[in-house]
């Protein structure tokens, strides 16, 4: 166990995490040189294109120091905001944590925000300053501000750079001295904590555990803490670039286990395992459940598919096990889900990888908020779709959630982005700067306000400078209106979403502009209205094509064409009756993105 390190790698976007363990992989020759790629730990075809990471990816290597060797077990994580509750199950698995800080970009706000999460569980943090080989690196400068960040000395701060693989070696030596070897007891029973898990099609379910105390051999009867069921340990490894089968896997160190597991509700990310000879006495404090921030509907393309789509989300679920969904119907859109997510990236990633791992083709609807409804009796609602709404004479007040929000900016860009948040309900609550030109500002402001495009805006108006990180505070009182999409009389549920009283009237005019563009001409007039209530505020008209039904009576009679002219009268005053409006998937998505 005293050779035995557990670390993951924390930072901002882009600040050089994946490829500051593609050097360690190469330094510790984990990987064949011709196996080697750029951020080689980024399996999924999605995060290649994106140079984004999505999922936490752990891999073992062993290194020699000092004429011993070292089985370092690494935890690479992402970055984006949406997808820290990945960085918060990675910090639950390790006693260290390399601080990644770009050198030319200095501290940011996902930065603090990680460094937090690891102090809180009371994990060694080694700072490296990356990017040093870049010309416009301030290698000074950073290095103070971590060094005030974290109160550490600046000979402490580890100088490389992760492209070039210069002083990798430095940080390698600082994992084995500084970070602790796991604290856990061998000869006591079997504790292994599950920190994810992934669906093979062929081998049932792959669960990934960091051992915590006693140890855990192949062919072992085990049983999973939360849901009782028991199983035999057919195959447990380490994690290497692929799966390497061990016989036992010690304390304190990361393996996986495949037992057979079919259905993926048997598998829960922070459940416990251990034997069921001499089982534990509790299970380990796993991690916070997850919290849902926005929802939105998805529908399958092909109304007979909805059980193809319930099947793609479980096994989703096992992969990512932020996402939470329930059965709901609609008018328009017929029998799906309701589904929860961290944010906007993770809504697009989900409904991405459901097409590209599934085959699954979802329409999505307008994502929102979950409200708090307070009705006259007394009850509190919780309401995460408009349609849930109970009807206006029954509200008392509705609450939604409110975020602290830190901008960490260039003092430049201080004036637009005071504009953006004022213009999006936020309320200063302290400004503070960290040098003399970076400014760190404190807001609390609606989630809803920040759901869309908040965050396209911000990068926009600072040239990409600005940084941003949130987190939930708690509810507070809003005035909400219900606005309803009517097209030809008919509300369209899928549209309707719930809005400040304030923006109201302009959003509803802005769904209607962008509707008439995008709603294809029929041979009837269609009415686009926006609706509070019973009160009309906005319309428009997308006006009937007219099919030339005269074409072909070429000269001749004026009473025959004009006959025909009547007819076709007739049959449009039918169709006005009948006929129904095909809503487009590109409508639901261009309704997120008014400006």
């Amino acid at each position: 166990m005293n050779k035995t390190r557990n670390f993951c790698i924390i930072a901002h976007i882009d600040h050089g995490k994946s490829t500051l363990a593609d050097r360690m992989l190469e330094l510790t020759n984990t990987l064949a040189a011709r196996d080697m790629e750029n951020q080689v730990l980024d399996s999924m075809d999605l995060e290649k294109e994106k140079g984004i990471t999505i999922k936490s990816h752990a891999i073992q290597m062993d290194y020699i120091y000092k004429g011993e060797t070292y089985t370092l077990n690494l935890i690479d994580t992402p970055g984006h905001v949406d997808f820290s509750y990945e960085v918060s199950r990675a910090i639950a698995s390790c006693e260290g944590a390399l601080l990644v800080v770009d050198a030319t970009q200095g501290v940011q706000a996902q930065t603090i925000s990680n460094l937090y999460l690891a102090v809180e569980h009371d994990l060694e943090i080694i700072p490296v300053l990356n990017k040093i080989d870049v010309d416009s690196a301030m290698v000074e400068v950073v290095t103070d501000q971590i060094v005030d960040l974290i109160g550490c000395d600046p000979e402490d701060v580890l100088k490389c750079s992760a492209k070039t693989g210069e002083g990798v070696n430095e940080i390698m030596e600082a994992i084995c001295e500084r970070i602790p070897s796991p604290k856990g007891d061998p000869s006591a029973p079997l504790q292994a904590l599950i920190f994810d898990s992934v669906f093979n099609p062929f081998r049932g379910i792959i669960a990934y555990f960091k051992v915590e105390n006693g140890s855990i051999h192949s062919g072992d009867k085990v049983k999973f803490f939360n849901t009782g069921k028991e199983y035999v340990a057919d195959e447990v490894g380490v994690l290497k670039m692929k799966l390497c089968p061990r016989d036992e896997i010690p304390c304190g160190s990361v393996g996986y286990i495949i037992s057979g597991i079919k259905t993926a509700a048997e598998v829960k990310v922070g459940d416990t395992i251990t034997r069921c000879e001499n089982p534990c006495e509790e299970a380990i404090a796993g991690f916070e459940e997850v919290k849902p921030m926005l929802f939105a509907g998805m529908y399958p393309v092909e109304t007979d598919q909805y059980e193809e789509l319930r099947a793609s989300l479980e096994k989703f679920q096992l992969n990512d096990a932020s996402l939470v969904f329930e059965p709901e119907s609609s008018l328009a859109l017929g029998f799906g889900f309701r589904c929860g997510f961290l944010g906007l990236l993770h809504l697009e990633i989900v409904q991405e990888r459901l097409f590209r791992e599934f085959g699954m083709d979802v329409i999505t609807t307008v994502p929102n908020v979950s409200y708090k409804v307070y009705t006259t009796q007394g009850d509190v609602i919780d309401v995460h779709n408009p349609s849930g709404l109970p009807a206006p004479t029954l509200i008392d007040h509705i609450e939604e959630p409110y975020i602290r929000a830190q901008v960490i900016s260039k003092s430049d860009f201080y004036g637009p982005i005071m504009k953006l948040c004022l213009d999006k309900r936020g309320m200063l609550l302290n400004q503070h700067y960290l040098t003399a030109d970076r400014l760190e500002l404190t807001y609390e402001m609606p989630l809803s306000e920040i759901v869309f495009d908040f965050y396209d805006k911000l990068k926009s108006i600072s040239k990409g400078y600005a940084s941003f990180d949130y987190h939930i505070v708690g509810f507070k009182e809003a005035k909400l209106v219900k606005l309803d999409i009517l097209l030809n009389g008919e509300p369209a549920d899928a549209l309707s979403s719930l809005i400040h009283v304030d923006h109201a009237v302009e959003i509803g005019r802005k769904m209607c502009l962008k509707l008439k563009d995008l709603i294809p001409r029929q041979q009837f007039d269609i009415a686009i209205q926006a609706a509070i209530g019973a009160k009309i505020i906005a319309r428009e008209t997308v006006r009937q094509v007219r099919k030339d039904v005269t074409a072909k009576c070429y000269g001749g009679d004026i009473t025959r064409k004009r006959k025909l002219l009547e007819k076709q009268k007739q049959g449009k005053k039918r169709m006005r009756q009948i006929g129904t409006v095909e809503v487009p998937q590109s409508a639901f998505m261009a309704v997120l993105k008014l400006d």
